[in-house]
């Protein structure tokens, strides 16, 4: 499925974002109204942890998906790696229930290399519905980027239809809020000259890319 009209493909990324928003602005407009008519100190202060918490997943929310969908205008054509680590670290929050490695290059990585990494980072948390190990790792070797992603766990949940996405081989109708991340990074990778792949077995997914490191002009 290569040929995509790319309003479409915005639209349906527009969607994945609104979907993920909905729950943290939606927890903001709850706390909101608890706190108009609370009357109690405590309860009040309650209210108050609750609506700091729920701006802070808000804005970790926006400042991934900025990177890892948009362009992302502030940080030129590369990217501080502490970028990318605090995002995802954000996502993954305190509790402790998936534990993440990082081995990383130098200071920067291209825009379009974050790109991958943050939304294979965001499909390998998916994955991990019962917790387990995220392992993060990008080099710069021979001209070109490379990004591996391994997530491992007592249970790994991906849906084939993303790795067709990843593949670019939807079929006709497949392409929808879910897999339309997992396409653009096809579409990515094709215009670069790259290319991704991924594993799957019983206890885990490994997602891997390589991007040309000469990149202007791609998706940014």
């Amino acid at each position: 499925m290569n040929d995509v009209d790319p309003t479409e493909l915005a639209s349906l990324l527009c969607s994945r974002l609104c979907h993920d928003m909905l729950s943290p602005v939606g927890a903001l407009s709850n706390g909101l109204e608890l706190l108009a008519d609370e009357k109690d100190p405590e309860m009040r202060q309650r209210c108050f942890e609750l609506l700091e918490q729920s701006a802070k997943i808000s804005t970790d929310k926006l400042k991934f998906f900025r990177l890892a969908f948009g362009a992302a205008g502030g940080f030129g054509d590369r990217v501080p790696v502490e970028e990318p680590q605090a995002l995802v670290s954000a996502l993954l929050g305190d509790s402790g229930r998936i534990e993440a490695n990082w081995s990383m290059p130098g200071h920067e990585l291209p825009k379009p290399a974050v790109k991958v990494l943050l939304n294979f980072a965001q499909i390998a948390i998916d994955a991990l519905v019962r917790g387990g190990t995220l392992d993060i790792g990008a080099e710069i070797r021979d001209g070109a980027s490379e990004i591996a992603v391994r997530a491992a766990g007592p249970k790994i949940a991906f849906d084939p239809v993303i790795g067709r996405a990843l593949e670019g081989s939807l079929e006709p109708g497949e392409l929808t809020s879910r897999t339309a991340a997992a396409h653009m990074l096809a579409l990515l990778a094709k215009q670069t000259g790259g290319g991704l792949q991924y594993a799957l077995d019983a206890d885990s997914l490994v997602l891997g890319a390589v991007l040309p490191q000469d990149m202007s002009g791609m998706i940014g």
